[in-house]
């Protein structure tokens, strides 16, 4: 059989799949792994179910890298790594995607439980689906194609399934990169399918850096009738949420390669103070969440939101303390005429008729961690934008179209064409 008939082949087993993306995504679903920062134990339990899915495919090379983390309860949050082994020895087709999600949220908002899969047509229903079950399912469709029609890809493949990437990936892929440095190699093509667009055209290529700001605001605690008898934090709060807006005029820059082309600062978490309505708290503590254009050092916007937070301290009386949950320098950005990109965009226009386009997105992702290593990234995927928002939902269409796009590169040569 020719590699050509090979590359239909597969892409005829794909377009069978729908139930199994069902199936694997209900599993999936089922088992909300979250990190400890977000009230969970981690991923151990969601890892064993992918690993379990792994070797029911007849995949044997599989390891797992234990990141330890005395917060949960196993002790560590694993990383599983697969590999399929390909024609040719000297480069591995990379796919990305991570094991953990972020909390429901306010329940009210969901329309059904979002830890039990809801099929709704094409759109499935429930935390996790789209971020980043979706790239995970679509990679392993694609093996499961290969496994089982015995077809081996003129490149190996390699899925990386990591940890903690909702919260800075520190026990997943910089662990990784760190324990395993022998891993990945800057000719390999590296795939993180964890943003895009409806369309499947967008492959991201930068990522703005990140600035998470815990605020803490300490007054003195009174009842509410006499707030002359103490110093209301809450309301201090309020006051520097509103004053932090004028970060937005200190740091103008317009980038149309990113979307948005602007650089934000969104006040999001807030912690609980008082129980009860009628006194006035001791203390009050928000966050921001800064999205930040390259070009910018984050020294500059730190020191702008001291002289900020300073100013609202001294109005009202109250001690502002900051501290910073995350800080993230943007990465180099991957060329748009690198390889993997280039590989991408074929077989984004072979499987979709679409011509791809490189952008930049404020969101992190695990590719800023390899482009710091130098190992161009591409982050790509089919998807509705649903992330992180009550009722999350992605399309069974956009993940086995996805699935082609994989085995599109998996059997392209080292000069990014199939073989005849």
């Amino acid at each position: 059989m020719s590699a050509l008939s090979d590359l239909q082949s597969l892409l005829d087993k794909v377009d069978s799949y729908r139930q199994a993306v069902i199936d694997l995504q209900a599993k999936l679903v089922a088992i909300p792994a979250l990190g400890p920062e977000n009230g969970g134990q981690g991923e151990k339990e969601k890892a064993e179910a992918v690993e379990s899915e792994l070797r029911r495919l007849g995949i044997s090379d599989i390891e797992t890298l234990q990141a330890p983390d005395k917060r949960v309860e196993c002790g560590f949050r694993p990383n599983l790594i697969a590999r399929i082994p390909g024609k040719r020895k000297d480069r591995t087709l990379w796919i990305m995607a991570h094991l953990d999600v972020v909390p429901a949220g306010e329940l009210s908002q969901w329309k059904s439980d979002p830890f039990k899969l809801t099929v709704d047509g094409d759109r499935l229903i429930g935390r996790g689906v789209e971020d980043n079950h979706q790239g995970l399912v679509s990679a392993m469709m694609a093996a499961k194609a290969l496994q089982e029609l015995l077809i081996v890809p003129e490149q190996n493949l390699g899925l990386a399934i990591v940890a903690d990437e909702e919260t800075g990936s520190n026990y997943g892929l910089q662990f990784l990169l760190h324990k395993r440095p022998d891993l990945f190699h800057p000719h390999d093509w590296i795939v993180v399918p964890d943003a895009g667009d409806p369309q499947g055209r967008l492959i991201e290529v930068a990522e703005k850096s990140i600035l998470w700001i815990r605020f803490h605001l300490i007054g003195k605690q009174c009842h509410a009738s006499t707030p002359d008898l103490g110093r209301n934090p809450h309301r201090a709060a309020a006051h520097l949420i509103v004053q932090l807006e004028s970060l937005h005029e200190r740091f103008d820059r317009l980038d149309p390669v990113f979307d948005p082309p602007t650089c934000t600062f969104e006040p999001t978490k807030k912690e609980n103070n008082v129980p009860n309505i009628n006194t006035i708290p001791a203390d009050d503590v928000f966050y921001l969440d800064c999205r930040i254009l390259p070009g910018y050092d984050l020294a500059e916007v730190k020191n702008e939101v001291n002289n900020i937070a300073a100013s609202i301290g001294k109005r009202f009386g109250v001690q502002v303390e900051i501290s910073y949950m995350q800080e993230v320098t943007a990465a180099p950005p991957t060329a748009a005429d690198a390889p993997v990109i280039k590989a991408l965009s074929q077989a984004i226009d072979a499987v979709k008729g679409r011509k791809a386009e490189t952008i930049g997105i404020g969101g992190g992702t695990v590719a800023a961690h390899f482009r710091e290593k130098g190992f161009p990234t591409a982050v790509w995927s089919t998807v509705e934008d649903t992330a992180h928002q009550p009722n999350e939902w992605a399309l069974i269409s956009s993940t086995l179209a996805d699935a082609k796009v994989l085995i599109h590169l998996l059997m392209q040569n080292p000069d990014g064409h199939h073989p005849a």
